[in-house]
């Protein structure tokens, strides 16, 4: 035993050479140690060998248990190891690296060949433990998988010959003509004797009750929970392929209209800046789900061994903040483009309470500080992007964490009804003839419902999620809830740009314009310039009498378009 030496630094090579041969137990604990290196336990036969507390020791030599027998137990809790020695892993049955954060990768899991218990900091660790079988396991299932041929070519009994002993004797598969022939390995007359199935080494120290009937399970703690399961940051194979069309989809469409409305030529009206700000939160979208769906495939089967430096590190951080900036000037966005387009129909006859950019400015501005603090906040220890793998806010640990997801929860589902509110006045507003000519009714009703069912599918995803954080009572689990956040979250981010601008006339005529500065399309880009001219001069004619309800139409037209 050597601890509460805080001068010892080192453990140099053969330092415990020469000790007795029988098995030792050291316990070096509470000491200075930083690293230990090559063949510092060489010529030792070590049943448990404790490091823990030793808060400086970073660095275990790959060859520090080369020329030792063991350990069985190994104990490195409460130290900085950020990684495991590659040899001398194979004896140890029982791993204590409790409170190890530096100690976020295994080694190869196939030198945990004796493993029973691990006692680790991270859940996701036992992932990797959850389908590894010790050496003596396997060598067992061997034995069961050669008993069972030969059972099958040498006899077969029906369920008649069979009883099962009860639980007092360690429930156990026996024959009912076990009083006729004994079990026993020297009676080769038995039909039970396994000398006809097992080489000698192979029954060398099996207890057939215990080893074969009662087999060794490799125990891990603590167990990933519900919000960190056993898989992929994606889980399921066909949302790896299903992000990345997504992605690619959200990034070109929403890079295209803020590359045309930014260079177009013609004056930036209010309907044309608010477009700007939607396509840029959307864009933003699409480099959230660009990095989830890159970390996945680089971690793809392994994640388990990336979790924590995913997780805690600024990757997560750095995802996290695009999507809650990007959905909440979304959303915030999409609500006052409804409310403008409301606001131009219901007081159109109202010039002098029209909305100008000089408005607009300041109420996005208001929108941009409002997403980037509700960004920021779980950076700053409000709930937090490390809970889950695909890095949304999910942490409820604290009353202030509960009431920011709250918050985000009520405040969607405001926007929601807002927008709804607004589609449906508008609705009614052009059922007047002097708006809007009747053949186009049906035509805005259904641009009006895609428009909020698009809405709606993305916001419902954000519904569920805060409700599963906010009452500790999933409503989806976390693997279900990849499904909605890679075919529903995004919805917006993909169908927005086409909705709100690519489908557009004025959009068309502002997109050919570009290319044709390219020398592509400029017999089309010269039809729209004229088009353009045509309809202007039409406006100036018709003087301010016909003013009012062309307004009112241009309003409405981005919904009939």
């Amino acid at each position: 035993e050597l601890c509460d030496n805080l001068r010892m630094t080192t453990i140099p090579q053969n330092a415990f050479q020469g000790m007795n041969n029988e098995s030792l137990t050291l316990k070096l604990y509470k000491n200075g140690f930083e690293d230990i290196h090559s063949h510092a336990f060489n010529g030792t036969k070590l049943n448990q060998l404790i490091l823990k507390d030793n808060k400086n020791l970073r660095w275990i030599h790959n060859n520090a248990l080369r020329g030792a027998t063991g350990p069985d137990v190994l104990d490195i809790s409460s130290t900085a190891l950020e990684s495991l020695p590659s040899y001398g892993l194979e004896a140890i049955q029982v791993l204590n690296a409790t409170s190890s954060y530096s100690l976020k990768r295994l080694p190869p899991l196939d030198k945990f060949s004796s493993l029973l218990e691990a006692v680790l900091t991270y859940p996701s660790h036992c992932c990797a433990f959850r389908n590894l079988r010790t050496e003596k396991q396997n060598s067992l299932l061997a034995i069961f998988d050669s008993f069972s041929k030969e059972c099958e070519s040498t006899m077969r009994k029906t369920a008649n010959d069979i009883f099962y002993r009860d639980d007092a004797y360690n429930t156990s598969l026996w024959s009912a003509e076990k009083n006729t022939y004994p079990f026993a390995m020297d009676q080769e007359t038995s039909p039970y004797s396994y000398s006809a199935i097992f080489d000698d080494s192979e029954m060398a120290g099996f207890d057939f009750e215990y080893d074969f009937c009662q087999p060794k399970i490799l125990k891990c703690t603590p167990e990933p929970d519900a919000f960190n399961p056993c898989e992929d940051i994606l889980g399921y194979s066909f949302l790896r392929v299903l992000i990345w069309f997504i992605n690619i989809l959200a990034i070109t469409g929403n890079f295209i209209v803020l590359l045309v409305l930014i260079t177009s030529h013609y004056k930036l009206t209010v309907p044309r800046f608010l477009m700007c700000n939607l396509s840029f939160a959307d864009f933003c979208m699409g480099i959230y789900l660009l990095l989830i769906a890159s970390v996945d495939a680089q971690t793809s089967g392994q994640y388990y061994n990336y979790a924590i430096d995913w997780q805690t590190g600024s990757g997560c951080s750095t995802a996290g903040f695009f999507t809650m900036f990007a959905s909440e000037l979304s959303v915030y966005t999409l609500t006052v483009i409804t409310i403008e387009r409301w606001h131009t129909i219901t007081y159109a006859m109202q010039l002098d309470r029209k909305l100008r950019l000089r408005h607009a400015v300041p109420i996005m501005l208001g929108g941009w500080i409002f997403s980037i603090l509700i960004a920021v906040l779980p950076l700053l220890g409000v709930s937090s992007y490390m809970k889950v793998s695909i890095c949304l806010p999910m942490d409820i640990e604290t009353g202030l964490s509960q009431a920011y997801i709250l918050l985000i929860l009520v405040l969607n589902v405001v926007a929601f009804i807002v927008i709804c509110a607004c589609y449906i006045k508008i609705y009614i507003a052009v059922q007047n003839p002097e708006l809007v000519a009747a053949n186009k009714d049906t035509k805005v009703a259904k641009r009006m419902a895609i428009l909020i069912f698009t809405d709606f599918t993305c916001m419902a995803p954000i519904s569920f999620f805060a409700i599963s954080a906010a009452f500790k009572v999933p409503l989806i689990t976390v693997t279900n809830s990849k499904i909605l956040l890679v075919l529903f979250y995004p919805v917006n981010s993909c169908a927005n740009p086409f909705l709100y601008a690519i489908f557009t006339k004025a959009f068309r005529r502002d997109f050919f314009l570009l290319i044709s500065k390219l020398g592509c399309c400029k017999s089309r880009a010269e039809l729209y310039r004229m088009n353009y001219f045509s309809a202007y001069t039409s406006n100036c004619k018709n003087g301010s009498s016909a003013g009012v309800p062309s307004k009112a139409s241009q309003a409405l037209l981005l919904l009939s378009a």
